[in-house]
């Protein structure tokens, strides 16, 4: 039998058995999809957080509370530990260590906060001036935290333009006193755009001095302390001078962990990638139980096709012939549904790009290969079984059945 001979009777048989065809269509493209948009996912939370890392610049470094002995590990997540960093540590670090051009002390928490008649549960962040600079943040109206030193609690705030559209609508918001808890506090800054930080969207936050933050919540220590170093400098010897100086501050016990955004962004991206994979490989699952199914489909199929299979191999079809025939159906419906799939997921992946800019979701070109090609090869192996069991059939006997 000719190619093109083959390919038109095996199209002609499939648009006989619509439904069964579009059965195996579906689940074979929504296991290809699966696959495009788990990896998407992870390729979009790997991109964020490398982003996230980037904007803070490689001359920039976290310190916690608590240790983290293991080179490399993940830092306290709340910053508990047995001594806290104080706001007086930070603001005497930056003269013990030459290297330092910056401290931006941070405290994080929530609070309500309302103008006139209305109010919202938003993020409240207490820190410095310094770190509108080390997070790059812009403020579009007004000014940032005034410079000076943050010990003084002082009563300036700066909101996020979406807070801002919440409380003031159209009214100008620059002047004006908010309340936060039970204080108030006198807005001098307008942030433009999103401006997120440590997983929070600064346009829906505030950020007044730390020392006031401190006095908010009645928080003793501080959530964590960013360091901003000189231009050239050694990141792992400034990291030793820091311990050094807090191990002063803490009577010889060094209880806080130092690490530059190179360490984090290695630990995170060795364990987004697993994670990529991770969920790629539970997509494909999807791929094998589509195979499954093209298996049952095409048994059940040589069953009710057995009179056209002894018709066929009495005008001379060989064995082969009918398995040809078989598999290229399957092969059809195979390609036809990764096709699909491949559309589908390009097409989830950039309405979730479109819906949240911020993530950079994207499937990689190998995942698309991967599943396309375990997709033909699922369709082809779970296929062989069927295709051989009608090939095996004798004419006379495949004839006389019902």
């Amino acid at each position: 039998m000719r190619p093109m001979d083959l390919l038109q009777f095996s199209t002609q048989t499939l648009l006989r058995q619509r439904f069964r065809g579009l059965m195996i269509l579906i689940a074979m493209g929504l296991g290809v999809a699966a696959v495009m948009i788990l990896t998407a996912l992870g390729q979009g939370a790997r991109g964020y957080v490398m982003n996230e890392f980037a904007a803070i610049g490689t001359n920039v470094l976290a310190m916690f509370p608590g240790r983290q002995e293991t080179t490399g590990g993940m830092p306290p997540p709340m910053g508990a530990a047995a001594r806290d960093i104080t706001i007086d540590e930070a603001f005497l670090l930056q003269r013990r260590v030459s290297s330092i051009t910056a401290v931006a002390p941070l405290i994080v928490g929530s609070a309500r906060v309302g103008y006139a008649e209305r109010a919202r549960e938003v993020s409240v962040l207490g820190t410095s001036a310094l770190f509108f600079k080390i997070r790059h943040l812009t403020v579009g109206q007004g000014n940032a935290l005034p410079d000076g030193d943050f010990r003084v609690a002082s009563g300036e705030a700066v909101i996020g333009e979406k807070l801002k559209r919440e409380l003031f609508e159209a009214k100008p918001a620059i002047g004006e006193f908010l309340r936060i808890g039970d204080s108030r506090f006198r807005v001098v800054g307008i942030l433009t755009g999103r401006g997120d930080a440590m997983g929070m969207d600064l346009s829906d936050a505030v950020i007044i001095p730390v020392a006031a933050s401190q006095r908010l919540f009645n928080a003793a220590g501080l959530f964590r302390v960013l360091i901003e170093l000189r231009e050239g400098t050694s990141a792992p010897d400034a990291i030793k001078r820091i311990e050094a100086a807090m191990q002063d501050f803490h009577q010889g016990e060094l209880d806080v962990t130092v690490i530059s955004p190179d360490s984090m962004r290695a630990t995170f991206d060795g364990i987004l990638i697993a994670m990529t994979l991770a969920v790629s490989a539970i997509g494909a699952i999807s791929l094998f139980v589509a195979g499954i199914l093209i298996m049952n489909v095409m048994l059940i199929t040589v069953s009710q096709r057995t009179r056209e299979i002894g018709l066929l191999k009495a005008l001379g079809a060989s064995s082969t012939d009918i398995m040809r025939i078989f598999l290229t159906e399957a092969m059809l419906l195979t390609g036809m549904g990764a096709l699909v799939g491949v559309l589908f997921g390009f097409a989830v992946v950039k309405t979730a790009r479109a819906f949240i800019p911020t993530v950079p979701f994207d499937a990689p070109g190998w995942a698309i290969t991967a599943a396309v090609i375990t997709a033909l090869l699922t369709g082809l192996g779970f296929s062989w079984l069927p295709a051989r069991r009608a090939s095996l059939l004798q004419p006379v006997d495949a004839l006389q059945k019902p």
